[in-house]
């Protein structure tokens, strides 16, 4: 009788995948069927972090109906069909699309239940992409990192070799095309909106860098992957497209796979990636923030960028001069020269002289702190950017005769400087 009890339980999950990651096969499974209809709390028990709630097992509905497809409205990870994708978007109409970047181009969905969607179209390369289920199972482990300023990642899509991302809607778009974009996009941010945007970043970076185990280090943090919601709560996106950083144990990549402008030197000239790399990025970002500049115009010599005329403003005890004019009087001057002085202390040359994130946090928090009295060394300057583009490709080239090793020369496309 009891045999015959859990075949009939299993039956009723016969279509559910139940997918575990190798290092967990070992994991007695022989009770799991006398506990099926409360799976999702045996799930949640094998979690190994209470912040990460990275499960050991992942269950998510398969679609047995391609044609009319389940809903889903429970707010967990799902696949969805690719039949859904094109309904949702209009068979991917141009006038959906609200943006492009490095992983590929971005097109408004709106459900069948009216829920608004951002469906990323990633632009991998077929051979590089990972089997079906393995990427299944890597995206909705990432699914159940949380944070509120993290971008939803509610599901995938495999429809033969194109992969697709079905994130939240941000209505405000990206802080590149609301903020520093063009004329026609761009919006008129209080300080206030500025403050509330610079912490909720380097309080998402400081949850991923120090609170999750194994940390993450984003490696593309920028203004166009800063997402804005209604009320312009700033979420960062792409962050599950990251590696994984475990301990202190730096990740070597022939392939760089950050932006032009906000690269880190030691990332940018050597493939070298650590968490204070992120933060050279975050003070990219912090500075472009309170002066309303992008960090590099692509129609400009590339020698003159943000980050130089910072240190050549802080140099001549000038900052104030960096603040965005748009802002006229209606700011805290000594914050705003804080938040600069940050944002200076983010991009030195010398990684380890790089405060952490949570300090970064505290600084931006802090309503006495003494900035004069900081000693902030050199920035590290990616001003040869052309250069670094050229030995970067050569070095691939190199690696690719003696290793068979891939490399993608796009990334380093004139294009991406203005990103």
């Amino acid at each position: 009788m009891m045999a015959e009890s859990n075949c009939q339980r299993l039956r009723k999950v016969r279509d559910m995948y139940i997918l575990l990651p190798f290092s967990l096969h070992c994991v007695p499974v022989s009770s799991l069927a006398f506990h099926l209809q409360n799976l999702h709390k045996i799930l949640g028990s094998l979690c190994f972090s209470s912040h990460m709630k990275i499960p050991c097992s992942f269950c998510f509905k398969k679609q047995t109906n391609q044609e009319d497809p389940e809903e889903d409205n429970d707010g967990t990870f799902r696949v969805f069909t690719h039949r859904e994708l094109k309904s949702a978007t209009r068979d991917f109409h141009p006038s959906q699309k609200v943006g492009e970047g490095g992983f590929g181009s971005v097109y408004k969905g709106k459900l069948r239940d009216g829920t608004l969607v951002a469906v990323k179209v990633l632009s991998i390369e077929v051979e590089s992409m990972r089997g079906e289920k393995e990427f299944v199972a890597e995206l909705a482990t990432l699914a159940n990192i949380k944070h509120q300023n993290l971008v939803i990642l509610r599901g995938c899509c495999v429809e033969g070799a194109q992969r697709y991302l079905i994130y939240d809607y941000m209505e405000n778009n990206s802080l590149h095309h609301s903020f520093l974009g063009s004329e026609l996009n761009r919006m008129r941010f209080s300080w206030e909106t500025r403050r509330n945007i610079s912490i909720g970043v380097a309080s998402v970076l400081a949850f991923l860098h120090e609170e999750l185990k194994p940390h993450i280090v984003h490696r593309d943090i920028k203004a166009r992957n800063i997402l804005l919601d209604r009320n312009f709560t700033p979420k960062v996106s792409d962050f599950g497209l990251a590696r994984l950083l475990r301990d202190e144990k730096s990740y070597i990549s022939t392939q760089v796979a950050g932006t032009l402008g906000y690269l880190a030197p030691e990332y940018a000239s050597s493939g070298q990636v650590t968490r204070k790399s992120d933060v050279y990025s975050f003070g990219v970002l912090l500075l472009e923030i309170v002066s309303g500049r992008v960090v590099v115009d692509a129609f400009q010599d590339v020698e003159s960028f943000l980050v130089e005329k910072a240190w050549a403003a802080y140099e001549a005890h000038d900052l104030i001069r960096m603040v965005d004019p748009l802002l006229n009087t209606n700011f805290p001057v000594d914050e705003a020269k804080q938040f600069l002085m940050v944002g200076l202390r983010c991009v030195q040359e010398t990684a380890k002289l790089r405060p952490q994130m949570s300090e970064v946090v505290e600084m931006l928090l802090s309503k006495d702190m003494e900035m004069e009295s900081v000693s902030i060394s050199k920035p590290g300057f990616v001003n040869d950017l052309r250069n670094i583009r050229m030995k970067q490709e050569m070095d691939s080239l190199e690696e690719c005769n003696s290793s068979g090793a891939t490399f993608t020369s796009s990334m380093w496309s004139t294009t991406n400087l203005a990103r």
